[in-house]
């Protein structure tokens, strides 16, 4: 079995995702698209579809810098269609929302005077898991401690099981059909590479957080993430086996 993976920019790969595929010898292909690598034009039968995250949004598909956004919206409707194996991380749930034919926006909120104010996760923090019969959350409590990072968010699509979710945004993870899974969140990220995009990414992270967010992010991710790798792996290894299937 192969594992087909599409990353966007250079500071969002796979990372835990490839190595837990690796452990299930699934042979793994990183397309960065971002460097001119191309786009799949389909996914075959024993092959897996991976999409991965990055600064850029569905709304900006038809932005010149970013060709393969258009084509990967194709690719991953043909690969629903087909009953492959596909998990979308962040960006790439996005992308399988819209796929799908769900409206992908900016998540925005209210202020304490009414007014609109966009509404970014940045950090690591809690999800609540929804159904715990699902099994892409076997041998999960009902929370997970996980590492936000998007300021997007999606309608659910028709068919799908919602799987997770925050306050902020109710829809954190879900599956279409069997075999295709969303994740509006990161859990194939390490302290490192955390600690990583909370300096290159720093302009975000203030957006979100206030001027303080990058150090806020480095003292999270120096307290939290190893106690989040258990779960996270026991949630990859669960949707691989559900891709795989």
């Amino acid at each position: 079995m192969r594992a087909v993976v599409i990353q966007h920019v250079a500071m969002e790969g796979p990372e835990r995702i490839a190595e837990l595929l690796r452990e299930r010898n699934v042979e793994v292909e990183v397309r960065e698209v971002y460097a001119g690598a191309a786009v799949p034009e389909g996914v075959a039968a024993g092959e897996l579809l991976i999409v991965m995250g990055g600064g850029m949004g569905v709304g900006d598909r038809d932005d010149p810098r970013y060709p393969f956004l258009n084509q990967e919206a194709a690719l991953l409707k043909r690969a629903l269609a087909e009953g492959r194996g596909i998990l979308g991380v962040c960006l790439g749930s996005q992308l399988l929302a819209h796929a799908a034919g769900a409206r992908v926006y900016p998540n925005v909120g209210r202020d304490r005077n009414g007014r609109e104010v966009p509404v970014r996760e940045v950090g690591w923090g809690t999800v609540k898991l929804l159904a715990p019969h699902e099994p892409a959350l076997a041998g999960l409590g009902a929370e997970a401690t996980v590492l936000h990072w998007h300021g997007d968010t999606f309608d659910l699509p028709a068919g799908a099981v919602r799987l997770a979710a925050t306050e902020l945004c109710p829809n954190q993870a879900f599956r279409i059909g069997p075999r295709a899974f969303g994740l509006q969140f990161h859990v194939e990220a390490s302290a490192d590479i955390a600690r990583r995009w909370a300096i290159e990414d720093a302009d975000f992270v203030r957006a979100a957080r206030g001027p303080e967010g990058p150090a806020l992010v480095i003292a999270e991710s120096d307290r939290l993430a190893e106690q989040a790798r258990a779960a996270g792996d026991r949630l990859i290894r669960n949707i691989i086996g559900c891709m795989a299937e």
